[in-house]
C-alpha cells in the first residue's frame, strides 16, 4: 500500500466521522437514543446505525462502479425523499411512545417486567436503528460512488475506501449516540423532564423532516421530475 493511498484512506476515515454528525443522522438517531433505559443501548443504537449505512453504501457502491454506472438524479432524490418521511415518522413515534415507556419503566422497576419481553425490545431498537442507517446509506450511495470515483482509481481500492469510510462513520456515531444518550438516562426517573426531552426530540425530527421533504420537493425540483 503506498503512501498516497494510505492518505486517501485516513482522508476518508475522517470523511466518515464527519458524515456520520449530520442533522438528519444524528436527529433520526436521537429518537433511538431517547428511548434508551441504559447507556450502553444508546450506545450500540449508533453501532448498528453505523453497520446498516455501511452495508448499503458498499453493496449499492460497489454494484454501481462495477457496472460503472451512477443514480439517475430523480432516483436519488426521491431516496432522499424517504429520509424525510423516515424523520416525520420516527418524531411522530417518539412523541407518541413516552407513555409506554414510562410504563415499561415502572413494570421493570417493580420487578414485574418480562425479561424475555425487554430482551426482545433491545433487540427490536437495534434491527431498527440498523434500518434507520440502511435508508441514510441508500440514500447517499450516490454521492458515495461520486466521492469514490474522484478518489481512487480501482473497484478494490473503492472498497477498502468504502470499508474505512464506513467504519469511521461507526465510531462518529457510537460517539454521538452516546452523548445523545447521557441527559435522556440521568433523567429517565424524572419523568416531567424525560418526557419533556423526549417531546422536544419527536418535534425536531418532525419538523426538520417536514423541511427536509419540502427543501428537496419545491426548492429543489423534485416533484417537477416526478412530473415529467
Amino acid at each position: 500500500m503506498d503512501a498516497t493511498f494510505l492518505s486517501v484512506l485516513i482522508l476518508g476515515f475522517l470523511l466518515g466521522i464527519k458524515h456520520a454528525i449530520e442533522p438528519d443522522h444524528v436527529i433520526a438517531v436521537s429518537t433511538i437514543a431517547s428511548q434508551s433505559k441504559k447507556l450502553y443501548r444508546s450506545s450500540l443504537a449508533g453501532v448498528f446505525w453505523g453497520i446498516g449505512h455501511t452495508t448499503t453504501l458498499f453493496i449499492v457502491g460497489i454494484i454501481l462502479l462495477l457496472m460503472k454506472g451512477q443514480i439517475p438524479e430523480k432516483w436519488a432524490m426521491s431516496l432522499e425523499f424517504l429520509v424525510g418521511i423516515m424523520l416525520v415518522y420516527l418524531g411522530i413515534k417518539t412523541i407518541t411512545s413516552f407513555r409506554k415507556t414510562q410504563v415499561d419503566y415502572k413494570e421493570y422497576g417493580n420487578g414485574i417486567g418480562n425479561n424475555l419481553g425487554n430482551q426482545q425490545s433491545i433487540k427490536l431498537s437495534y434491527i431498527k436503528s440498523m434500518i434507520i442507517g440502511f435508508v441514510h446509506g441508500l440514500a447517499g450511495s450516490g454521492a458515495m460512488v461520486l466521492l469514490t470515483l474522484s478518489t481512487v482509481n480501482s473497484v478494490w481500492e473503492s472498497a477498502i475506501y468504502i470499508l474505512i469510510f464506513g467504519f469511521g462513520t461507526v465510531l462518529g456515531m457510537l460517539f454521538f449516540t452516546t452523548i445523545l444518550g447521557i441527559p435522556f438516562i440521568l433523567s429517565f426517573k424524572k419523568v416531567t423532564l424525560n418526557k419533556t426531552l423526549t417531546q422536544i426530540t419527536g418535534v425536531i425530527s418532525t419538523v426538520f423532516g417536514v423541511y427536509y421533504m419540502y427543501n428537496l420537493g419545491v426548492t429543489e425540483g423534485l416533484f417537477k421530475l416526478w412530473l415529467l
